[in-house]
This record gives structure tokens, C-alpha cells and sequence, in this order.
């Protein structure tokens, strides 16, 4: 199965629209773990195992594993998902951007060393930068389109002079991904639900792609307005919550709080959808 295949079963079999992003900081784990790197792979693994019939994807970001030597921690975990959540697909939160030759590898990294089903990436170096993770049949590719840090407001909302009706930078990321760059169906975009009304505007350009969208919970996202304005009937939204999800609870009990938090937002997503 391709990752649209992947993600659009899940979404279906758990009624969810879910994603949850696995973002492991030590100093925040439960007390008896706290400040314990060697428990990362513990921790994100009975995350998993509380939230598996909830989520539509799982989300790990690899630099809280990378900063503290974890890499194998994180294979760990990505070996669990599949056997506990088998048909849950997983992003990897690794958001690459580099010319063709390093890309070649940070694509293998991705597909091979992490066998991982999407991966997000930066689309600021062009094209050929994106190309080799599509020579990956079946997975897929996030591109970072309309953030929502504060910063992004640097370049994403820019106005592009020589381009045709002067779009900004990312209506140019959403109308590529949707089109010219989108060869073989992998492609989707990143769009903050912090911004509602430019997700509005990502899916009035792209309206077949699905969009990962963080932001949920922690940031402050709103998740009925990010709903109302990306969810379609045919094209799939992957609303992230890490933060709120990981750490609701900070005693023995952690995962069942994780779990409730994950319904509560599965739950609340779905009524905004009507």
C-alpha cells in the first residue's frame, strides 16, 4: 500500500484525523523517567501503545532523538508502531532540504534506515532538492508551505514579482505541489493550524493533496477552524498534536492521560467536521 493508501485506511478504520507527533524531551517525561535519555524509546513506545486505535499517523521528530545519540531509540519505536499499529503510517518529522546528491541520502535515511512512509521536507532549494525522495514508489513527501512560527512571515508571505499574479511564496509552494511537481501522486504540504485562513487558501490551491497540519494543543491551534477550513471529503488532513498529548499526565498513569487527551482531541476534530 502507498502512504495515500496507508493514510487514508487508518483514517477510516479510527475514525480519526489525528496525528500524534512523537517529541520525546526527558526533562518533561514522568517522574519516575525524568531526565533519562536511555527511556525515550520507553516512553514514545507506551505513547504508541495508549493512543494505536486513536490516530491516523504517528509523527516522530528525529532531532529530539539525534541530540541525545538516540538514533536506535528511534528504530526502536518505529519497529513498534509496526508491530502494534500495523497500517498506521509514520512521518518522519526530519523536514531536509539539500541539493540532489546529500538528498539521494537523507532519502534513504528516511525510507531504508528508518523505513518510514512520509517524510517532510523543505522546499526552498527547488525541485531537484524534492526528486530523489519520489523516486521512492508508494511514499510520500510534506513540503513545508505556510508555517506557523512567528518567522514565517519572512519569506512564506512574501510576494514573488516575477512570477505571474505575484503570489506569495507559499500560494507558489501549494500550485507546484499540487502541479508541475507532483509526478507520481507523493507530494502534500505542512500548513500551521495557527493560521486557519491560509489553510483555507493552501486547500483552494490544492485541493487534492492531503496537508499535515501542526499546531494543535501546546501552540494553540485552533482545531475547529483548522478542520473547517482543510478537511475535504477526498482529500485527507493529518492534524498534528504532540505536546498536549505526551505530557497530560506526569505519574505512573501518563499513558492513559495520553490517551485520554488523544480521544479528546479525535473527538473534538470530528465534530468540526460535521
Amino acid at each position: 500500500m502507498t502512504f495515500l493508501d496507508l493514510l487514508r485506511s487508518a483514517s477510516v478504520r479510527h475514525d480519526s484525523m489525528l496525528c500524534v507527533g512523537l517529541d520525546p524531551e526527558p526533562q518533561r517525561f514522568p517522574l519516575h523517567w525524568r531526565g533519562d535519555a536511555a527511556r525515550m524509546a520507553d516512553f514514545c513506545m507506551a505513547i504508541v501503545d495508549a493512543t494505536a486505535d486513536r490516530v491516523c499517523a504517528f509523527k516522530p521528530q528525529i532531532a529530539y532523538f539525534a541530540a541525545h545519540g538516540a538514533e536506535a531509540q528511534l528504530e526502536r519505536v518505529i519497529h513498534h508502531i509496526r508491530a502494534v499499529a500495523p497500517g498506521v503510517p509514520v512521518i518522519l518529522d526530519a523536514k531536509r532540504g539539500d541539493i540532489g546528491s546529500t538528498a539521494e541520502q537523507y532519502a534513504r535515511e528516511a525510507f531504508e534506515r528508518y523505513r518510514a512512509d512520509a517524510v517532510t521536507l523543505s522546499p526552498f532549494m527547488g525541485f531537484d532538492t524534492v526528486e530523489p525522495y519520489l523516486r521512492y514508489e508508494g511514499k510520500g513527501a510534506f513540503l513545508l508551505c505556510r508555517t506557523s512560527n512567528p518567522g514565517g512571515d519572512d519569506f512564506q508571505a512574501q510576494r514573488l514579482a516575477d512570477v505571474p499574479g505575484q503570489p506569495r511564496l507559499f500560494e507558489h509552494i501549494a500550485r507546484l505541489a499540487q502541479g508541475s511537481w507532483n509526478r507520481n501522486g507523493q507530494l502534500g504540504l505542512v500548513v500551521g493550524a495557527t493560521r486557519p485562513a491560509e489553510i483555507e487558501r493552501v486547500r483552494a490551491l490544492a485541493p487534492t493533496l492531503p496537508l499535515l497540519i501542526p499546531g494543535v494543543g501546546a501552540q494553540g491551534g485552533d482545531a475547529d477552524a483548522t478542520v473547517r477550513a482543510g478537511w475535504r471529503a477526498d482529500a485527507p488532513i493529518v492534524v498534528n498534536s504532540s505536546r498536549a498529548i505526551l505530557y497530560a499526565g506526569s505519574g505512573p498513569d501518563f499513558a492513559t492521560a495520553a490517551r485520554a487527551e488523544a480521544e479528546r482531541t479525535r473527538v473534538q476534530l470530528n465534530a468540526a467536521r460535521g
